[in-house]
């Protein structure tokens, strides 16, 4: 069974995450996705550790894991793009693809022959996208941009963390790369409209993406908050700032999240605790009195839900439609039932090593299932398989080239 973009076929000269994040996310979906990766070195992430992988042999391998998460289901070819040689070849390749990736800086691929004017001029119908950290114009468009600087730019980091007045307040970077991620989805979510724009019109286009643009849209409802209040949002912790309760609690062995969405949650709450003349109090009867109550209903709340264990209100509240839970490390969530039974943690053959794990991509067909067929590639790996039968050299040409370290 085919994917759902099995006739579309992807040049990557992305590196680190966002650019193969949607890349990784294109393969999965069927694409055929080729990573072109500097010859000697590749993607900077290969050596983003430890971790490394284990190899057969039980010797720690050069594949980190930082490089695993994200580069599943490609075919690797070195490259070096900044010779003539490399150049030719990467719009040779362009000729024969569907979708070219990019976040290089701005300029690069322009000097390199390869912007997309450059490369449109040869295949009118390819969806060529930039990823850069802040778009390709603007004061700060010649700045490299990292998802922990764009963080901080973009607010997310001013709405991250313990209040200041309360210990251990202060900023705080969330614990993955989420300006990168989102950034990645966004680009896969261009990317695919593009093609369906192409499918209309034949035309290709260019998809100018930003990381600071990314991390400006995501912060969603509390960007809006400012727009509307014209007050700076402040960091609340583990708390919500439009709703309550929705923040951690302390039980009598550990923490767990309460995430009441509405009055009807909130009355079922007082109930399973035994407070329920908390429910019609005035004070806390709607969520807007909530909010303006937090303080004084927190430490109501706090007062019954610190004699229990997590397990005795998780295991009462859930069943009454409270929502809520424990606060799971990552070994208890790859244990959690319902993560094994969703299946999403894989398992898959490495040229190298022999296995390799990953995390399924979250998204589940009915028609066009994804095959996990493929780990992520060692440096090179396709490098012969894919020069021959998409760029037409030979073999001798290809060794020539590979003395040369262009390949």
């Amino acid at each position: 069974m085919s994917g759902a973009l099995s006739n579309i076929r992807v040049l990557d000269l992305s590196r680190i995450l966002a650019g193969p994040w949607a890349s990784q996310t294109l393969a999965d979906l069927g694409a055929e996705v080729i990573k072109v990766e500097r010859p000697g070195r590749g993607d900077d992430t290969r050596s983003w550790g430890p971790p490394f992988l284990s190899g057969q042999d039980g010797d720690e391998s050069r594949e980190s894991a930082y490089f695993l998460s994200t580069n599943r289901g490609k075919l690797s070819v070195t490259l070096d793009v900044a010779t003539p040689e490399g150049q030719a070849i990467v719009r040779q390749l362009a000729t024969a693809s569907d979708v070219f990736i990019e976040n290089y800086k701005v300029g690069d691929m322009a000097r390199y022959g390869l912007a997309y004017d450059d490369l449109k001029a040869i295949n009118p119908r390819l969806v060529y996208c930039s990823i850069t950290g802040f778009g390709q114009d603007g004061p700060m468009a010649s700045v490299a941009g990292y998802d922990f600087v764009l963080q901080a730019l973009g607010g997310l980091m001013s709405i991250t963390g313990e209040r200041d007045d309360l210990p251990g307040g202060g900023p705080q970077k969330v614990g993955v790369a989420v300006a990168d991620i989102v950034t990645g989805l966004y680009a896969t979510v261009a990317i695919l409209a593009a093609l369906s724009h192409r499918n209309t019109s034949g035309e290709g286009q260019y998809i100018d993406l930003a990381l600071l643009d990314s991390q400006v849209a995501m912060v969603a409802n509390m960007g809006l908050n400012y727009l509307v209040s014209g007050s700076v949002p402040q960091r609340q912790g583990n708390a919500h700032a439009n709703i309550v309760p929705y923040q951690v609690f302390k039980a009598a062995d550990g923490d767990f999240v309460i995430a009441v969405g509405n009055d009807s949650q909130f009355r079922k709450l007082c109930a399973a605790i035994g407070r329920p003349a908390l429910a019609v109090d005035q004070r806390f009867a709607i969520n807007e009195n909530r909010v303006r109550h937090r303080e004084l209903l927190v430490q109501l709340l706090q007062e019954t839900l610190s004699i229990g264990t997590v397990e005795q209100w998780t295991s009462r509240l859930q069943p009454e439609g409270v929502p809520c839970g424990p606060i799971n490390d990552l070994a208890q969530v790859f244990e959690h039932p319902q993560v094994r039974h969703r299946q999403m943690q894989l398992d898959l053959p490495h040229a190298g090593t022999g296995r390799a794990p990953s995390v399924a991509n979250p998204i589940k067909f009915s028609e066009t299932p994804i095959a996990y067929d493929k780990a992520p590639p060692t440096l090179g790996q396709h490098t012969r398989e894919v020069l021959t039968t998409l760029a037409g050299l030979s073999d001798a040409e290809i060794d020539a080239l590979a003395a040369k370290s262009i390949v």
